[in-house]
């Protein structure tokens, strides 16, 4: 299975002078590979669908940034405004015309959002989106659910999915319990756990957040009637629905989630994508909760980098690229091919899995399955994906390293790229 010219010698050493540097020698957790063990790939250059580290090893990249390089990496369209705008400045800590493009761009695609406010990125969306559902409902409380993730915020560090589940924390030392006393949590996929909650709590949950399909305790769709059910119930309660589409916003449909399923909430949070690549990050919704954000209103948020030009640059023209004819049929075409491609030769090889994908969004159990919610993908065997994904990164093939991670493919993709990661797929169970 090991291929002889898979060397990672360089890698090693970095990563060794990077633990003596930053905390576990990474920026952010899940890159340290914990939950798969092995040693960490040290990124050099990344183009289209593939990236190179510092060995000058090549990977076909599932990854794709965690979801912003939509329309495959360094796209030259991207680059090349980006060079234009660079010889402008690279920050102006002032209004600039760029954020009425993009403004007016996310406005006109995604259904809830009437006024948007632009941050750096999800977490602070997140952030800001919590305070302003409870100034608006003033309620205190909210309810999230299990697995799905965020941000790094204090309130939302409560079965929290993504790189949380990965190193096995049920929440974090430092978050003090008065931060966290305001959030309830119930299954992901079970409206009657939410209907009790409010019943629990009568006029005092300001609002549901959710990711509307999650991606960070692997990939978890939404089963027919939940956001619908969700909707109701909050409307019901005098309550907020919150959409965290950071991962599904402009991925899964131009419109995202609240598109693609025809389920419209009150207030959305974005990212990834419409940075293009760069830090970026946005909330928005109905124009009288978003007008109590100052200066219009009284719910204070800022941010000096908020609205930087190079990131408003990069997110135009990457939903420019997107609104291309036939960009998502593209995209769902090329990702159903790798993932029913990836469960056939799994079941073929006689391993147990269930999984399935949305347009350019994908994930893969190692379990009999269906999972439905958080509590169902912590029985998959993480053990076996921990193998699988060191094969297939042996054999060329980068996927996320952590079973509670969903996988992203681009429009840079190919059937060709498909068609060698099954091969190196076969090649890895085989073995296993």
């Amino acid at each position: 299975m090991l291929t002889d010219t898979f060397k990672t010698t360089k890698s090693e050493e970095i990563f060794a002078a990077a633990q003596k540097l930053m905390p576990g020698g990474v920026s952010s957790p899940v890159r340290a590979f914990k939950s798969v063990g092995g040693q960490p790939i040290v990124f050099d250059r990344v183009k289209g669908a593939y990236i190179w580290d510092v060995d000058d090893n090549q990977y076909i990249d599932y990854v794709g940034t965690w979801g912003p390089a939509i329309c495959g990496h360094s796209h030259p369209d991207v680059i090349t405004a980006l060079r234009e705008a660079l010889d402008k400045g690279t920050s102006f800590g002032a209004p600039c015309q760029l954020e009425n493009v993009l403004a007016e761009m996310v406005i006109a695609a995604v259904p809830s959002i009437e006024m948007v406010r632009f941050v750096n990125s999800g977490t602070e969306a997140c952030m800001a989106v919590l305070r302003l559902m409870r100034a608006f409902t003033n309620r205190e409380k909210i309810i999230k659910f299990e697995g799905c993730y965020h941000g790094h915020a204090d309130m939302f560090l409560v079965k929290a999915g993504s790189g949380v589940a990965t190193l096995g924390l049920p929440d974090s030392p430092g978050v003090p319990k008065a931060a966290t006393a305001s959030t309830l949590t119930a299954p992901y996929n079970d409206l009657q756990a939410v209907q009790k909650l409010f019943e629990e709590h009568p006029d005092q949950i300001a609002g549901v957040i959710l990711e509307p399909v999650v991606g960070n305790a692997g990939f978890i769709p939404p089963e027919a009637g939940f956001l619908a059910g969700l909707r109701e119930i909050t409307r019901e309660q005098g309550a907020l629905l919150i959409f965290d589409e950071v991962m599904t916003g402009f991925r899964i449909a131009y419109g995202g989630a609240q598109a693609k399923y025809g389920i419209t909430p009150d207030l959305t949070t974005l990212g990834k994508v419409i940075g293009g690549g760069l830090p970026v990050g946005a909330y928005g919704g109905r124009q009288e909760i978003m007008s109590m954000i100052a200066p219009a209103g009284p719910v204070y948020q800022a941010g000096t980098l908020s609205g930087n030009p190079l990131a408003m640059t990069a997110g135009i023209k990457t939903l420019e690229l997107l609104r291309r004819p036939g960009s998502y049929e593209q995209l769902d075409q090329i990702t159903g091919k790798l993932i029913n491609g990836l469960l056939a030769v799994a079941k073929a090889t006689g391993h147990e899995v269930c999984g399935g994908h949305l347009s350019g969004m994908f994930g893969m159990f190692f379990a009999l399955g269906p999972v439905h919610n958080y509590e169902d993908a912590k029985q998959a065997d993480a053990a076996k994906f921990a193998k699988f994904h060191r094969g297939m990164l042996e054999q060329g093939v980068y996927l996320a390293p952590s079973q509670f991670e969903a996988g992203f493919t681009s429009l840079a993709h190919t059937d060709a790229d498909i068609e060698k990661t099954l091969a190196a797929a076969k090649v890895v169970l085989e073995s296993l």
